[in-house]
């Protein structure tokens, strides 16, 4: 059976809100309701969210249309970069180029890549500890843990190479059964699902 890592799509960008607190743009509201339309969304027994707005933003319009609600996991946070504040987004590319090629190494006070990386892994892990291997199961969260996750379950060194396209709304899909990377970043809404 298949489990799934979602990230968020497109969000509205504002330097006066904390980025936690940032909700989903327009465009990110149509991409999450257009993969809800998708046969594979129904499929779904189980949502976990990061408790950051944009993702649950995300998760309640696969929920709604899965027929579940979802459930939140604080750990399940993007990278913690408060440190720094609001980036431009040039300076963001520089310093997530930074974050991935130094994984080990703290950008101005962010945390480590390998930090985040035993986060996110140790708080996925622990969902499916207790749950049902043979109901699908979706996470949504963000693209920088998302791909710290997907970096571990491919057996891979962190890279940026490994990362999401651009603008967010990405998902890969792994198996439950051995944690195997069975679909690389693909966009929510094009993803055909797996069958039967």
């Amino acid at each position: 059976m298949f489990a799934l890592y979602i990230t968020h799509p497109q969000v509205r960008i504002d330097p006066d809100i904390p980025v936690p607190q940032w909700g989903l743009s327009n465009v990110g509201v149509n991409r999450a309701r257009a993969a809800s339309a998708l046969p594979w969304v129904r499929r779904l027994r189980r949502i976990v969210s990061s408790a950051e707005i944009k993702a649950m933003e995300t998760a309640a319009i696969l929920a709604e249309a899965a027929g579940i609600d979802y459930e939140t996991v604080d750990a399940m946070h993007e990278n913690d970069r408060s440190a720094t504040g609001f980036l431009s987004p040039s300076e963001f590319e520089k310093a997530a180029d930074w974050f991935f090629a130094h994984p080990a190494e703290s950008f101005r006070g962010w945390e480590k890549a390998i930090d985040a990386q035993r986060r996110i892994v140790r708080a996925v892990e622990a969902v499916l500890a207790g749950h049902d291997p043979a109901k699908p199961i979706a996470f949504v969260g963000h693209g920088g843990v998302g791909t710290l996750l997907g970096c571990r379950l491919a057996g891979v060194r962190i890279s940026r190479s490994k990362d999401q396209p651009g603008g967010g709304g990405n998902l890969f899909a792994f198996s439950l059964a051995d944690r195997r990377v069975t679909c690389d970043w693909t966009p929510m809404e094009t993803w055909p699902g797996v069958n039967p």
